[in-house]
């Protein structure tokens, strides 16, 4: 095949893709503004599962 064939092929994919990725971020965002939009129960925990051995930890490790 020929070398600017195959770019061209590979640039209408990322094309179509980025397309649709549009219509994706689109739709996630007028559901986040209407209210539509479900939290899942794990990005809310807080770490509430974590053992008592780790929840005394410092927030930065190493370094000055």
């Amino acid at each position: 095949m020929n070398k600017n064939i195959i770019i061209a092929v590979v640039l209408g994919i990322l094309l179509v893709l980025s397309v649709v990725q549009a219509f994706q971020v689109n739709d996630i965002k007028e559901k986040i503004e209407s209210g539509n939009i479900k939290v899942s129960g794990a990005a809310t925990g807080g770490g509430a599962n974590v053992p008592s051995s780790l929840q005394n930890l410092p927030t930065m490790v190493g370094g000055c």
